[in-house]
């Protein structure tokens, strides 16, 4: 979507750690801590290819991205990464969003993860943002 629409498209990416896995909320923090250096999207991207989530797992993927571990650390345990965490799930609880994933495209919830369906609502927002102006 993002070639097809490089112009018009901005990903914004929420955490939504779920209870039930014991990794979940240690990688979002890791992500964020990632962020703060510039590498959250290799860091979500190689976590996600992970044949699995744990400790291991997170402290390898900093290694492998040559991340300033002392740095890397010290974030994920700030108040400012934890409170980053909080206020996504905040966001997620007002927006109704109760599974992950779960995709909205100005707003509106993605009804189909298909590209059709994705495009036809970035097509539809365009074209009332077209017509606003």
């Amino acid at each position: 979507m993002l070639e097809h629409n490089p112009d018009t498209v901005k990903i914004v990416l929420k955490n939504m750690p779920l209870n039930f896995h014991k990794f979940a909320t240690p990688a979002a923090l890791a992500a964020l801590a990632a962020h703060e250096q510039g590498k959250f999207w290799p860091f979500h991207d190689m976590l996600f290819a992970a044949e699995t989530l744990d400790q291991k797992a997170i402290d390898d993927t900093a290694v492998k991205l040559g991340l300033d571990l002392k740095r890397f650390n010290s974030d994920r345990n700030s108040k400012k990464v934890s409170q980053q965490v909080t206020q996504d799930l905040a966001d997620a609880d007002t927006a109704g969003v109760t599974g992950t994933p779960t995709v909205f495209i100005n707003g509106r919830l993605l009804p189909k993860r298909d590209m059709e369906t994705i495009q036809s609502l970035i097509d539809q927002e365009l074209a009332k943002l077209a017509g606003q102006k």
